[in-house]
């Protein structure tokens, strides 16, 4: 497969919420390496029998992202994997997902498919993002939960806006 042809065609896999994992071997396996295949995911605290534990979680549950080209052949071999929905279309063709929406998904998820923490400083009010995959999205943040470490973040995602948590440490001024 031509990488440099495909590697702007980004499509979404719908798929059994809690089967994303098992979707993604099944496509590997199934494509024989001529495609990625992501599932974007997101390290957050949770608190369970009293204890904090970190746990990663899919950033888009029931989603697979494919990145390939896809045409009338390859997508018969997308309907019959165990666990996928639907591949999502846009009339015949199969539906691309919008390159603004990749840049900043690839933007949170660098070259790993986990979203780390970003260390955020609240000063006046205001949150500051120091370092992490929220650098320079202060915009993005609709609101910080100190107490369980998550930050409410607006992403648009299939042509739609979607509110996801990711985990973020929140430091404390010099001087308090």
């Amino acid at each position: 497969m031509n990488e440099s042809n495909a590697e702007n065609n980004w499509y979404a896999v719908f798929v059994v919420t809690g089967e994303e994992d098992n979707v993604k071997e099944r496509l590997q396996y199934r494509l024989q390496d001529n495609y990625r295949i992501l599932v974007p995911k997101r390290k957050i605290k949770e608190r369970r029998s009293g204890k904090w534990t970190y746990i990663i979680k899919p950033l888009f549950p029931g989603y697979v992202l494919v990145n390939g080209n896809i045409d009338a052949e390859e997508f018969y071999k997308f309907k019959d994997v165990p666990g996928i929905i639907k591949l999502l279309r846009s009339g015949y063709e199969p539906l691309k997902i919008d390159e603004y929406e990749l840049e900043f998904i690839n933007k949170l998820i660098c070259n790993d498919e986990t979203i780390g923490y970003s260390n955020i400083l609240i000063e006046n009010g205001k949150a500051v993002v120091i370092d992490g995959p929220l650098t320079s999205m202060e915009g993005y943040i609709l609101g910080i939960d100190k107490r369980k470490g998550r930050a409410k973040i607006r992403v648009s995602f299939l042509g739609e806006e979607r509110v996801v948590e990711l985990g973020i440490n929140v430091l404390q001024p010099a001087g308090e």
